[in-house]
């Protein structure tokens, strides 16, 4: 009785850090990066089918969370192969010289529940900008799940140079959503 009572009182001692859980390794095959857009006043999908990041997340010390996503640009798919090749051309992504985009946090704030505020620095095109975005965090077993959305103006991008440059055929705001999933170390 008294080792338990020693187990115990051990126990209640050791500080919540020690069983703090860090969530590591991204899985890509459970994870996407979808986005949403107007064209010609029709709603249109895509997503991206190849990316790559690192991320190092405590949901106890959220302030420390480091993370980058790297986005294969020509992994596009809108749904249609003619308008995936349209896109990675010159005047959209111009994946000749700018094969991928990039997402690097450079800070994430709790408010409360499982939201989140994640800030960070989008690269597109050799154009970096600051970037805050809402987002959510639930725990699934010895998985994490991330989950967030922001707008993107591609005009601030370039993103359609040329004819495409106006924003009368594609909006300039497309709705990105996020999800990546974290197994924990």
């Amino acid at each position: 009785m008294k080792r338990l009572a020693l187990a115990l009182a051990l126990a209640a001692g050791v500080t919540p850090a020690v069983f703090a859980t860090e969530y590591t390794k991204i899985q890509p095959d459970k994870s996407s990066i979808a986005f949403a857009y107007q064209q010609m006043g029709v709603s249109m999908d895509g997503r991206f089918k190849a990316f790559t990041g690192q991320i190092s997340f405590d949901p106890a010390q959220p302030e420390k969370t480091k993370a980058t996503l790297d986005v294969d640009l020509s992994s596009v798919d809108t749904g249609s192969p003619e308008n995936d090749s349209e896109v990675t051309g010159k005047s959209w992504f111009n994946t000749q010289s700018f094969p991928s985009a990039r997402f690097e946090v450079t800070g994430v704030k709790a408010l409360g529940g499982n939201r989140y505020e994640v800030a960070g620095k989008l690269s597109i095109k050799g154009t970096t900008r600051d970037l805050v975005a809402p987002a959510t965090f639930t725990e699934q077993g010895n998985a994490g799940v991330f989950e967030g959305s922001f707008t993107l103006r591609r005009g601030d991008y370039a993103i359609g140079e040329g004819d495409w440059s106006t924003f009368d055929v594609v909006a300039n705001e497309i709705k990105v959503n996020v999800r990546v999933t974290a197994l924990a170390n």
